[in-house]
């Protein structure tokens, strides 16, 4: 997807929605009419465009992709510290950090909003794109396509993120009772998971493969995103098969040789590249909202906010397997050099910040050139190692995990049974995925969250922290249709 085109969609929600169904904590905006004159101005190819490329608009957002984002899913795991000064807390970082949060956390109701506001954004698309008849057929079924995938995209960071959820599958209508439960009413996971998967399933049979789509839309969800969305969709659910059967679907992508490339401008939308965030450096192009800087070197001679700063226990990771290629294309040193000559310097306040979101053309910016590398195909080839390995194919599946390992400069895994591949896969994907907001849930997914919390000085609850608490907001709003998880 052409990026100019991105920062230009917020626009068109603007017109879009009405203040006239109050969920002031959802954000859920029902759009109940457009005008017959607005709806004529909309009824051809771009205003097609226009009601998905709103939806992708919204992932470059502060509360969907940002501070938020970063604190849940990487300080609060054992990659990452809250870094920055002793005496910043970045609201309720240092609550993550410690494993101390509660649901009035401002973190979780950022993540919580932002991805129901992306979800209002889809089902606004998927109600007016049949009305449009004047814009072509195909592209609106390949538009249905993207806006069910973006959907499903959001729910499944929303189940991970706090289990069951309320399943918003349309635009409300103010004072529909019905619609007000809906609103409000946390469904089950595997209600959740289901409907993610009917979603997918039906952006599989709309969607083109990536090299299908035209340069000006490079980064539109395609046919390969939404079979290794579903793969990764099985994996939480331990549907090995059909993780398997999807990572097969999984064509036209290659490793990067060089990993270190992925995470350059240069490396951006390329052969490994299955799905990131867009983002787009310089005044008036904005990028994701300070996802960059937040995380950026802090103090003399630094250019960011220093926060999610890479554990001792990540680098001693990376050290204990001899990976200093992607250790050092994931991890600033201070006193280092990095790939455009810039020198980070004795004076910065933290010893180690993240690599993988540096910015050279737009260092220490509000708004980045720097993506989110959401799915890339380096997990797709260890999700099916990890598939095969459960399934008892150890054998078959150890050739994956070595393509991931050789790119990384390391040897063959020395791993042969089940049990010791499954160890290898688990500490593969740690090194491989560093710092790409999925190390937390992988612990929780695979049973490992209190041993190595643990290790990392902090205490998992077991019973309580498999999932975050719901923002107590939502909670008080749903006047008892909802109640919060365990323990919270």
């Amino acid at each position: 997807m052409n990026k100019k085109i991105i920062i230009l969609s917020s626009l068109l929600l603007v017109s879009l929605s009405t203040q006239s169904c109050r969920n002031d904590f959802l954000e859920v905006q029902p759009t109940e009419a457009i005008s017959t004159n607005d709806l004529s101005l909309l009824n051809n190819d771009a205003g097609a465009n226009s009601f998905v490329t709103a939806i992708y608009s919204k992932y470059l957002d502060w509360n969907i992709s940002s501070f938020s984002w970063i604190g849940v899913t990487t300080i609060a795991s054992d990659e990452a510290d809250k870094g920055s000064s002793p005496g910043d807390t970045g609201g309720d970082k240092n609550l993550l950090d410690a494993l101390d949060f509660n649901s009035t956390g401002g973190s979780f109701q950022d993540i919580w909003q932002g991805h129901y506001q992306a979800i209002n954004r889809a089902n606004q698309a998927l109600y007016y794109l049949p009305l449009l008849t004047n814009a072509n057929s195909d592209l609106k079924a390949r538009l249905t396509g993207e806006a069910k995938f973006l959907r499903a995209f959001s729910y499944f960071i929303l189940v991970r993120s706090f289990g069951g959820v309320p399943i918003v599958d349309h635009v409300p209508v103010a004072g529909n009772d019905a619609d007000r439960a809906m609103l409000l009413t946390r469904k089950t996971k595997e209600e959740v998971y289901s409907f993610i998967e009917s979603d997918l399933n039906a952006a599989i049979a709309a969607l083109p493969q990536k090299n299908a789509y035209a340069a000006a839309d490079i980064g539109r969800a395609s046919k390969g995103a939404a079979h290794a969305l579903l793969a990764k969709v099985h994996l939480y659910q331990k549907n090995w098969q059909k993780v398997i059967d999807n990572c097969n679907l999984v064509t036209g992508y290659s490793l990067t040789p060089n990993f270190a490339d992925i995470y350059k401008v240069s490396g951006e939308n390329n052969a490994e590249s299955i799905f990131e965030i867009q983002g787009k450096g310089g005044a008036s192009q904005p990028g994701i909202q300070q996802y960059s800087q937040t995380q950026g070197a802090r103090g003399a001679g630094g250019w960011g906010w220093g926060f999610a700063t890479p554990s001792q226990s990540l680098v001693d990771a990376f050290n204990d397997e001899g990976d200093t290629e992607r250790r050092d294309a994931t991890i600033i040193f201070r006193n280092s050099t990095l790939y455009d000559g810039r020198v980070v310097p004795a004076t910065v306040e933290n010893p180690y910040y993240n690599y993988k979101v540096y910015s050279s053309n737009f260092t220490g910016d509000d708004d980045s050139d720097a993506n989110i590398r959401y799915l890339r195909y380096a997990e797709v080839l260890l999700m099916k190692a990890e598939a095969m390995n459960e399934l008892g194919q150890t054998a078959a599946a150890i050739p994956f995990l070595n393509e991931v390992r050789n790119r990384a400069g390391l040897p063959n895994t020395t791993a042969v049974s089940q049990a010791d591949l499954r160890i290898a896969i688990w500490k593969e994907r740690r090194l491989e995925l560093a710092l790409e907001h999925d190390r937390w849930f992988d612990l929780v997914r695979t049973g490992q969250a209190q041993s190595a919390m643990a290790a990392n000085g902090k205490t998992f609850v077991v019973g309580k922290h498999e999932v975050f608490p719901i923002p107590a907001s939502f909670i008080s709003e749903s006047k008892g249709l909802s109640s919060q998880n365990p323990n919270y």
